[in-house]
């Protein structure tokens, strides 16, 4: 094998596969669903490798021949690392305002104290926030949510070209726009339980001024967390929905348009 054939094989093969696995691999290790905290690390290693190795020949033609030095091989490697974690970022924060739904339905329901671990972010959670997140991870998968999310890794090349840095006042952009259409979104999911706990609270404001006698809390607390399971049956399933348009639409700027 002459140097040049080696050369070849190099950037070819191990060079494209490392380039391509920085960006897919810290996706993957990130992403809703399959870089959920309860997925066993090796496992999300394995989907990382098994992506990359189908991928890498769709991007031959984008990695740099010949090799770079160094400097610019270790700025490559950085930069690509930086826009997998954006673009994992991205779809974690999406996935986060269910949770945050979650938890402004349980404050209003009185269940916030009743704490139990979530296991999609790994921490601790209300009940009802728990619940939804894992609805949620199944609907992904139901719903084919997750073909899209491989499409918008694979997009992100023509997105954010390798080799490109991008500007960084445009990431922190599209970030900031994220958090705040996933708080919108939580908002508009809770919304209902908002509406309906404030009307609770008014009529019992005035029941407590029409008779003082009457303990409105004893009265308060059960009628709150019987109106907020009844609400929950009745609307969770326009809520997924409407989440799953929701995150469809937030991750849609991956997804070119026919």
């Amino acid at each position: 094998m002459t140097p040049s054939d080696l050369e070849a094989f190099l950037t070819t093969g191990v060079f494209a596969f490392m380039i391509v696995f920085v960006r897919i691999g810290t996706i993957v290790m990130i992403m809703p669903g399959i870089g959920n905290a309860f997925v066993p690390a090796n496992v999300r290693l394995y989907f990382a490798l098994g992506f990359t190795l189908v991928l890498t020949p769709l991007f031959q033609d984008k990695i740099p021949y010949p090799l770079p030095s160094t400097g610019p091989l270790m700025t490559i490697i950085l930069t690509e690392f930086i826009i997998g974690l954006f673009i994992g970022t991205i779809m974690r924060i999406f996935m986060a305002a269910i949770d945050t739904a979650g938890m402004l339905i349980a404050t209003q329901s009185s269940l916030a104290n009743a704490q139990l671990f979530n296991p999609t972010f790994a921490s601790q959670g209300t009940v009802i926030g728990s619940f939804l997140t894992l609805t949620a991870v199944v609907l992904l998968f139901a719903t084919n949510m997750h073909h899209m999310m491989i499409a918008g890794m694979v997009n992100s090349y023509d997105v954010f070209p390798l080799g490109d840095v991008p500007p960084v006042e445009n990431l922190f952009t599209l970030v900031r726009e994220a958090v705040a259409m996933s708080f919108a979104v939580a908002i508009q999911m809770s919304a209902p339980f908002l509406i309906v706990v404030f009307v609770l609270y008014v009529g019992m404001g005035v029941l407590s001024k029409i008779m003082p006698q009457v303990q409105i809390f004893m009265l308060a607390v059960p009628v709150q967390v019987v109106l907020g399971f009844l609400l929950l049956s009745m609307s969770i399933s326009a809520m997924m929905l409407y989440w799953l348009a929701s995150y469809d639409n937030g991750i849609s700027f991956l997804i070119p348009k026919p």
